[in-house]
């Protein structure tokens, strides 16, 4: 019996720590024939090339090469260029992982014509349709055929939209699986040793979302907030391309210079990132992933969102909101530093075996 092919579609750096280890396990399936497809949304070396020689992923079997753009062009591009593929290779079905322009785009021309969707992260939600990524998830699992969810308040999400509970198959976080299977790696990075650094005794900051760079003032405020936390502990700041544009953009250089506590760096592959991320004393970060994975390391983490998509982390981890209001984040940084955070748990299946659980989903239902 011939496989059914699935094309699995990646396009940026979040999405590659998400399909290696659905990669990796179908790849042993006789009954599933992955081809995987990197539509390009991310082009940079160290945003993109890095992760897939970090994690072992095989070379893409097509690129669709799209590059960067506006949302609408971004979207329209990879629409554009995935059709012909969809043509071309005639899959049963595309799987898609998490919530960039991708993501929604590849569904669309999938629902079309009438190529099952598979959605990994199905079902978070934020409440916050200025996001684009809260778009890119509504849009998305309103034409999914089986739909992934991460955790049971996602579960509650679908059906509270009205879909069939036959659809939805609660597998479990994905990204957990490459993050157990990379420790070793992970504990072999010489990041701390390269930047002098000693575990516990630094703060790890990621730093990018439109609503805080893109906003001056809103910038100014995370930045008086570093500022006062520097004093106390060095801030490690692997710093997003778009963010270092906007810094020069907004005149802010003298001010981030003069924070001689703020190690600005390139940004970093997956294993350093994990290493810097582990030992930290905790985390300031605006983005949804990490949130996740300071929960698994149990490492306190100051989320610079006024929500999240992911409120398990909350909830049950080591993740506290705090927006871009400088006094919350220092009273929070405050809290960390005194002993006195909350204690927290990993939520169920974020147990490194959810590639498993959806690759015997998809061959029963498929």
């Amino acid at each position: 019996m011939k496989p059914i092919k699935i094309l699995i579609i990646a396009g940026a750096r979040p999405n590659f720590m998400k399909i290696a280890p659905i990669m990796h396990t179908m790849r042993q399936s006789a009954k599933l024939e992955p081809v995987l497809i990197h539509t390009g949304q991310h082009y940079d070396v160290q945003m993109s090339d890095t992760f897939f020689k970090e994690l072992n992923i095989p070379h893409p079997d097509i690129s669709l090469e799209v590059g960067s753009g506006t949302h609408a062009q971004q979207v329209a591009r990879i629409m554009e260029r995935f059709e012909p593929v969809c043509d071309e290779q005639k899959p049963r079905a595309i799987l898609v992982v998490g919530d960039v322009n991708s993501t929604m785009a590849c569904s669309i021309v999938a629902a079309k014509k009438d190529i099952k969707i598979i959605h990994v992260e199905a079902g978070i939600r934020s409440r916050d349709r200025s996001m684009p990524e809260e778009i890119n998830r509504m849009v998305t699992d309103s034409i999914t055929d089986i739909l992934m969810p991460p955790s049971r308040d996602a579960v509650a999400n679908l059906l509270a939209e009205g879909h069939c509970l036959d659809h939805i198959h609660l597998v479990g976080n994905i990204m957990i699986d490459t993050l157990l299977e990379s420790q070793e790696m992970i504990g072999r990075s010489q990041i701390l040793e390269k930047l002098g650094l000693n575990k516990g005794e630094y703060v790890s900051l990621t730093l990018h979302r439109p609503s805080n760079v893109d906003n001056i003032d809103n910038f100014k405020q995370i930045l008086t907030a570093l500022d006062h936390i520097q004093k106390e502990l060095p801030i490690v700041f692997p710093i997003h391309p778009r963010t270092q544009k906007m810094i020069i953009r907004f005149g802010l250089e003298e001010y981030v210079s003069s924070l001689r506590n703020l190690i600005l760096t390139e940004p970093l592959g997956y294993f350093d990132f994990g290493r810097l991320i582990s030992q930290s004393r905790f985390v300031l970060t605006d983005s949804g992933g990490i949130q996740e994975e300071t929960t698994v390391y149990g490492i306190p983490c100051i989320t610079l969102r006024e929500n999240t998509e992911r409120p398990i982390t909350v909830w049950e981890g080591t993740n506290e909101l705090a927006g871009c209001d400088t006094e919350k984040i220092i009273m929070l940084a405050g809290k960390i530093m005194k002993g006195q955070w909350k204690e927290s748990h990993i939520p169920e299946l974020w147990d490194g075996k959810t590639a498993a659980r959806i690759i015997k989903v998809l061959e029963d239902v498929l």
